[in-house]
């Protein structure tokens, strides 16, 4: 079976990048994509990824919010923030709910650290 990414991130640009990357580093990876928290519910409720990557702020819903949502049905899915709002009230939060933390910019390094949650 494969392993399935889910991005979250309102900006297409982020997306396509993050996805890029991901590929050049694990071309065995299926990625999935939502540009918002509802439409993650939505791909959540066909598809079960082994990670999930967010964003932090996007229209009408949170990263965080977006984690405490998937945490009620799935407790044990691998969750990564990945954003540019570094402030500590975010970081101790996403700790609390089990979520990794990772700062933008995107680039080859944060996502190998990412991809390192799935070992």
């Amino acid at each position: 079976m494969s392993t399935t990414i889910l991005l979250v991130d309102d900006s297409r640009a982020s997306r396509m990048l993050c996805s890029s990357v991901i590929k050049s580093l694990r071309s065995d990876l299926v990625i999935l994509e939502a540009g918002d928290g509802e439409a993650a519910l939505a791909v959540l409720a066909t598809h079960i990824p082994d990670l999930a990557v967010l964003d932090m702020n996007m229209p009408g819903m949170s990263g965080l919010e977006l984690a405490e949502r998937i945490r009620v049905t799935q407790p044990d899915m691998k969750l990564a923030l990945l954003t540019a709002n570094v402030q500590e009230a975010i970081q101790r939060r996403a700790a609390a709910l089990g979520v990794s933390f990772f700062r933008k910019p995107i680039s080859e390094t944060v996502i190998a650290d990412i991809l390192g949650l799935l070992d």
